[in-house]
């Protein structure tokens, strides 16, 4: 368990400004799609831009920093899961599509 005396954030403006982040991210990686077209390559970038706004999320929202080191890992190790994915599907759909099926 922690032992800092450090208590959740009551001020809207971290809240405010996080929640501006998220939606210029949002845009902006909607932009980086349209603009560079649906190369697989585009899904790194994009992977990136879905970590970063978990991590948004999970810090100022959540406050994951100030949780039990094994829930903020269970965290960190949930945010990393969906980029990967998403990744894993974009490259590798087909063989992973196949291993699911049933036969």
């Amino acid at each position: 368990m922690r032992t800092d005396s450090s208590t959740p954030s009551t001020a809207l403006l971290p809240l405010g400004l996080a929640w501006l982040f998220l939606v210029v991210m949002t845009v902006f990686s909607l932009w980086l799609v349209r603009w560079l077209g649906p190369a697989s390559w585009v899904q790194l970038p994009v992977a990136a831009i879905i970590w970063l706004k978990g991590w948004v999320v999970a810090r100022y929202f959540i406050e994951s920093h100030q949780t039990h080191p094994f829930i903020a890992w269970v965290i960190r190790i949930f945010l990393l899961g969906v980029p990967l994915a998403l990744v894993l599907t974009t490259w590798f759909g087909p063989q992973l599509a196949g291993l699911t099926a049933a036969r």
